[in-house]
């Protein structure tokens, strides 16, 4: 599941005649260096769901070949994180799925974090399973973090004032079983996660490489600058 349907507000002025999605960073749009990701990992299809200039995202995955693109349309009511992978779910396996910003961006290092997921995720213990990035050394981000990691991998949330080591890096490996008993309509997705937590079922997987926060016009440069670096070895 690829999120596609957002409004990108905060890259504008680049956002407000082209979806987010599609904007380019080192030659290549957002989306595609995560359905190259996916497709590496050997995913076969990918649902995206599609709202804000949904027609252009349509038309560009429209020559993709791997992974087979299926659409969730949104277009009539943006559904939000958690809603809009509801909607999806009929085209979903009943087995876990990668769950993917579409303008998530990462260098991975030896073994590509998509495989260190798969091969992480144990769905006796967990109803999701997180890739979280630095706080400290990823590129773009200048948040105060989102979870802490406890012992035995279980995630907890930032409480107001605290500054904490991780980040959620946009990607995670969700079971079915999350979405059981889960709201109608537009929801965030984060409603489900903190459900997760509270029952010991929300963990978490340190990202090993370099990611990248592309939130903002000036931090595509770095972001650019840090895929050259890579590139070159």
């Amino acid at each position: 599941m690829v999120l596609a349907a957002g409004f990108g507000t905060r890259l504008r002025p680049l956002t407000d005649k082209m979806p987010k999605p599609l904007v380019r960073v080192a030659g290549k749009p957002l989306i595609d260096h995560v359905l190259d990701k996916l497709a590496n990992a050997g995913v076969t299809t990918a649902v995206v769901n599609v709202h804000y200039l949904a027609d252009q995202i349509e038309c560009h995955l429209a020559a993709r070949r791997a992974p087979k693109i299926l659409l969730s349309d949104e277009r009539q009511t943006l559904l939000d994180t958690g809603g809009g992978v509801v909607k999806a779910l009929p085209h979903l396996a009943s087995k876990p799925f990668f769950h993917v910003n579409s303008d998530t961006l990462w260098i991975d290092s030896v073994t590509p974090n998509l495989t260190r997921l798969a091969q992480a995720f144990d769905p006796a213990r967990m109803d999701a399973l997180l890739l979280l990035a630095s706080t400290a050394s990823s590129i773009g981000y200048h948040g105060k973090g989102d979870f802490a990691m406890n012992s035995d991998g279980t995630l907890r949330r930032r409480t107001e004032n605290e500054v904490l080591p991780f980040v959620y890096a946009g990607v995670a490996l969700l079971s079915p079983a999350l979405f059981t008993d889960a709201p109608s309509g537009v929801f965030s997705l984060n409603v489900l996660f903190d459900r997760a937590a509270a029952a010991g079922r929300l963990a978490g997987l340190r990202l090993e490489g370099r990611w990248m926060h592309v939130g903002t016009p000036e931090a595509i440069a770095e972001a650019e600058a840090a895929i050259t670096r890579s590139a070159k070895g």
